[in-house]
């Protein structure tokens, strides 16, 4: 038996010496070292040996193991070593090479003026209200002063899903859920950006779904002196000093006087133009002294408190900021047009 161990352990080390790999290693280790590998099965003719030769034996079967443990230890810890450096060589990366230029996005010129808009409204103390796109009747236009037989709704022909649900045709629904959520209380000062819908023919200046801003403040004594000072500052901070700003009559349901805001024709400078149409004016939003029905459905007392509404039209401020004779430009995702906007 002496013989057999020995030559087993002559066999196990060149064979452990010429492993090439890992798992040709771990291989060998179960086959000589296992449970059912070749030393076990060479100690399992022990019983055949006397008593004296039983420890001699076993003595040596012992130191054996201990042997080939360690040469695979050796030798797998030099494999591992061996591997990591050839991995190394491979994946070696120079970093005196030039990068590799990476194209950044921007945002959509659309997602730039809310943001610019809304910048300049917190600051003047506004916060920012959001609200379903797809309303009921009665916050789009009942609560707003426009029953159903209002001949305004011709103005807003609407995508509806039932009689009394419709993709909103403006975002003034979310000025009514925010006095709702207010409960009477005082100061009410917001602006609510969103998408909204119309079933507009699609032209340079017409789109079936546009963005709005509006905007809403309501308080004790608010008056048409702060609404038209408030939209001078606005107008002043989004287009610059170097324009004219006028304010005109005009007529909305749900405000009471109401008043359109022109500013000066960037074209022509006030000249007159195909532009402007001639007038050398350009429209760029509504606006209005809250109608006391609108309050009175919000759970607001008409004789207490009064306010100021107004709406744009992102797409417009667009257009007239950024020199974009054409509302389709937008929505084509066309990047052509699009990275005209990186600086933005």
């Amino acid at each position: 038996m002496r013989e057999r161990l020995e030559a087993l352990k002559a066999e196990a080390e060149q064979a452990i010496q010429g492993a090439k790999d890992l798992e040709t290693l771990k291989q060998l280790r179960v086959k000589y070292l296992g449970k059912k590998g070749e030393l076990t099965a060479v100690l399992r003719g022990m019983g055949e040996l006397s008593a004296e030769e039983r420890p001699v034996i076993g003595k040596l079967a012992n130191d054996i193991r201990q042997t080939l443990e360690r040469i695979l230890d050796e030798k797998e810890s030099a494999l591992e070593a061996a591997a990591m450096e050839a991995r190394l060589k491979e994946e070696t990366i120079d970093v005196t090479l030039p990068g590799v230029p990476r194209p950044l996005g921007s945002l959509h010129p659309l997602t730039a003026v809310i943001q610019q808009v809304e910048n300049i409204f917190i600051g003047m103390g506004f916060e920012v209200a959001e609200g379903p796109e797809v309303e009921k009747d009665w916050y789009n236009f009942e609560a707003l002063n426009m029953p159903k037989d209002h001949p305004a709704r011709d103005m807003q022909d609407s995508f509806y899903i039932t009689r009394e649900i419709l993709l909103r045709t403006q975002t003034s629904p979310v000025q009514v859920r925010t006095l709702q959520a207010k409960e009477g209380k005082v100061p009410v000062r917001m602006i609510c950006p969103g998408k909204v819908y119309r079933r507009d023919d699609d032209d340079a200046t017409h789109s079936h779904q546009f963005t709005q801003i509006e905007g809403l403040v309501v308080d004790r004594g608010v008056s048409m002196s702060e609404l038209k000072g408030t939209l001078l500052a606005f107008a002043k901070r989004m287009f610059g000093e170097d324009y004219e700003f006028r304010f005109r009559p005009s007529y909305f349901p749900f405000t009471e006087p109401s008043m359109e805001m022109d500013m000066s024709c960037m074209a022509c400078g006030g000249e007159g133009c195909r532009i402007c149409k001639e007038t050398g004016w350009i429209e760029i939003l509504g606006a209005g002294m809250v109608h006391p029905n609108v309050l009175e459905k919000s759970g607001y007392n008409a004789e207490r408190y009064t306010g100021f509404a107004f709406g744009m039209g992102v797409e417009r401020i667009a257009m007239l900021k950024y020199g974009i004779d054409d509302i389709r430009y937008f929505y084509t995702n066309d990047l052509r047009v699009l990275r005209q906007f990186q600086s933005v």
